[in-house]
């Protein structure tokens, strides 16, 4: 086969850590993406900075501070470790590193998508009996559904080329934590190694750019059949 038994494993659970991060992301960009883009209220600015310092942050420095708060030393992983959830050194870390670093991109989508819609409409259905729930799942949801595409494969990306975050906080584990940007990197330390490297990396452009087109072709076919439903 063109990729090594290794490589292949670093492929699939990269796909597998994408997806899941992906899944738990949504409804949480959803909910914050509305809060910001919707309500107004004490602390909003700060709330906003918080959600979007992944973005300026240093990843490893992201990846310490999962580590100091999940791990199972860490404020929160001490506790919830006796109810047998645990993050370090698996997979399940790994999501919530690539959630924390993906963040911003869902949430931004999502809100600059919602702060399109006209308001008017959503007051409008009020006006009919509708309750802020149905209005929003009748009305405001599917005309969002491109920003929605969009949050969902710009997050789905940048959960593959995750590194810094995932290495500091569950390290370099082989068919555990060894996603494509962990496997590359212990592929480029290790003499005679530099093919897998480079087939590794191929992949990662390939999915990228895929990731990138599917976003921009799904979000063109649904503007223009909610534009023509208008």
């Amino acid at each position: 086969m063109w990729l090594a038994d290794g490589e292949i494993t670093a492929l699939i659970l990269s796909v597998k850590v994408a997806s899941m991060t992906v899944i738990w992301l949504l409804p949480i960009g959803l909910f914050l993406g509305f809060i910001l883009a919707r309500t107004q209220f004490p602390g909003k600015g700060i709330l906003d900075s918080i959600i979007h310092l992944p973005l300026v942050l240093p990843p490893v420095a992201i990846g310490y501070l999962l580590l100091i708060t999940m791990g199972k030393q860490g404020v929160i992983g001490q506790w919830l470790s006796t109810f047998g959830v645990s993050f370090s050194f698996s997979w399940r870390g790994a999501v919530l590193a690539c959630s924390v670093v993906a963040l911003p991109l869902m949430v931004r989508s999502i809100r600059l998508s919602i702060e399109n819609v006209d308001i008017k409409l959503e007051q409008a259905a009020r006006t009919l009996g509708a309750s802020p729930l149905k209005a929003f799942v009748t009305i405001t949801l599917p005309l969002t559904i491109p920003g929605l595409i969009t949050g969902v494969m710009l997050s789905f990306a940048r959960s593959l080329g995750e590194f810094g975050a995932t290495i500091s906080f569950v390290s370099n584990i082989p068919g555990e934590t060894q996603t494509i940007p962990l496997a590359m990197y212990n592929f480029m330390e290790t003499p005679g190694a530099e093919m897998s490297a480079a087939r590794l990396c191929i992949v990662s452009v390939v999915i990228a750019l895929l990731s990138l087109f599917a976003s921009e072709w799904c979000s063109r076919i649904m503007t223009s059949r909610l534009g023509s439903k208008r």
